[in-house]
């Protein structure tokens, strides 16, 4: 349930989401996954290309398959440990006013997820994994905030509870209950003013 204080007039509110239930984070990581591995591939494949033709490129084509499988099957597991770790819970808090909203993890989990991605680009260092090093890096940002004047796009997904609120570079996820999706939804998109409709 959203809150409304009246010393500063910002709405505040806590989420709790089912990582069993809800993918958003899955399929997050799998993203940034896929892109390392589909940017790799493409290097890789220019290359055979250049030096032995067209045919030589389209054989790699099945390795891409291949690959995609087995990083989607690492990625579940690591995801199952993390939401293992984490409780079976991500629990965020939120605060938005008219310029903008802050998205932080609560302390105790934001703990948790500084020390699994310390522990994760160490894992990555000593296999020599910049992708691996990456996610760490990505873990260990506990919060986030989205100026309204610079985002770009809003997008709503409510049937994961999910505003994507996305900035050039930055990309924010909003997590609101059904009874109050529509209300943040719509007060995201009025007060930001460079949307693309």
């Amino acid at each position: 349930m959203i809150n409304v204080s009246e010393s500063d007039g910002k709405y505040r509110w806590t989420y709790e989401m089912n990582l069993f239930k809800n993918p958003t984070i899955f399929l997050l990581i799998w993203k940034i996954f896929f892109f390392i591995f589909l940017g790799v591939f493409a290097v890789v494949n220019i290359s055979d290309f250049i030096k032995w033709g067209p045919e030589k490129a389209l054989e790699n084509l099945p390795v891409l398959g291949y690959l995609l499988l087995g990083m989607t099957a690492v990625v579940g597991l690591g995801y199952l440990i993390y939401a293992a770790i984490m409780g079976g819970k991500y629990i965020v808090e939120f605060e938005m006013d008219e310029k903008g909203i802050k998205h932080k993890q609560t302390p105790s989990q934001a703990k948790k997820a500084k020390k699994l991605g310390r522990i994760t680009m160490i894992a990555g260092a000593a296999s020599g994994r910049i992708g691996t090093i990456g996610a760490g890096m990505n873990a260990q940002r506990t919060e986030m905030y989205s100026e309204f004047a610079k985002v770009r796009k809003v997008k709503a997904c409510p049937h994961r509870h999910l505003i994507k609120v996305n900035e050039f570079l930055e990309h924010n996820q909003i997590y609101a209950a059904k009874e109050d999706f529509e209300f943040v939804k719509d007060y995201i998109i009025s007060h930001c003013s460079n949307i693309k409709r």
